[in-house]
């Protein structure tokens, strides 16, 4: 409630509550469905997969030039990837290891399931997603939680700390940066999957912005779909 206040100060208290109890719905939906990942890539199997950055994607993969996907909370990202799963891409992705080890293992595990490799934050993930960027391969990043000493940058047009790991990837490695998502229907189980037009390469911060600026116009639209619940904004690191 308290994040939705910040970005819409004129809303009434009424329709903030309502806007949180239908995140929450999103929210609830989205960790059944990637529990139930046989079901999931079931549903998705050959799914229409639309917007300018498919073309990109399937150019980018005939020529083995690497790909990062970049999106955030918001609809389910993962009803894409299993979208592109079941075209035969091998999409993989960056998780943070969870604290406790034995929830750890099960969420890995679920998430392999989707299909590509998934590698964990720190040295030895980092490696292995290197070397598979490297090798032309596709990969997922979500940037849209606060990074503590990240850059301050606008987000849903308020002063936000934004990591710009994908852009610095992709000038490094020269990748395509595509953002995607997973946009869930009126009748709460469909999906609309949608690739974006490829950020243009220019530097870091231009490309993490426009990153920003392309949530930010879909979190406008459907706001009810995207996680409302992390410390976004922490004026205190402003």
């Amino acid at each position: 409630m308290q994040h939705i206040a910040h970005i819409y100060p004129d809303m009434s208290q009424g329709d903030r509550k309502s806007l949180a109890s239908a995140c929450l719905n999103n929210f609830g939906r989205t960790l059944i469905e990637n529990y139930s990942t046989k079901d999931m890539l079931s549903r998705m199997h050959d799914h229409e997969i639309t917007g300018p950055g498919f073309h990109a994607l399937k150019e980018a993969r005939d020529a083995d030039k690497p790909v990062i996907l970049v999106t955030g909370h918001f609809g389910n990202y993962e009803a894409t990837r299993a979208a592109l799963v079941s075209q035969g891409f091998a999409i993989g992705g960056l998780y943070r290891d969870m604290s406790n080890p034995y929830f750890n293992a099960h969420y890995v595990k679920t998430m392999e399931a989707f299909g590509g490799p998934v590698f964990p934050q720190g040295r030895k993930g980092t490696a292995g997603f290197v070397r598979h960027l490297k090798a032309g391969g596709q990969l997922v990043l979500l940037f849209d939680q606060h990074v503590f000493h990240a850059p301050v940058m606008d987000f849903l047009g308020a002063p936000a700390r934004t990591a710009t790991s994908a852009a610095d990837l992709a000038l490094r490695f020269d990748a395509a940066l595509i953002p995607f998502y997973g946009i869930r229907q009126d009748d709460g189980l469909g999906f609309e999957t949608t690739l974006e037009a490829p950020i243009p390469h220019s530097d870091a911060l231009t490309m993490t912005q426009a990153m920003n600026d392309s949530i930010s116009a879909r979190i406008r639209t459907n706001p009810e779909q995207w996680f409302w619940v992390p410390r976004r904004w922490r004026p205190d690191q402003i």
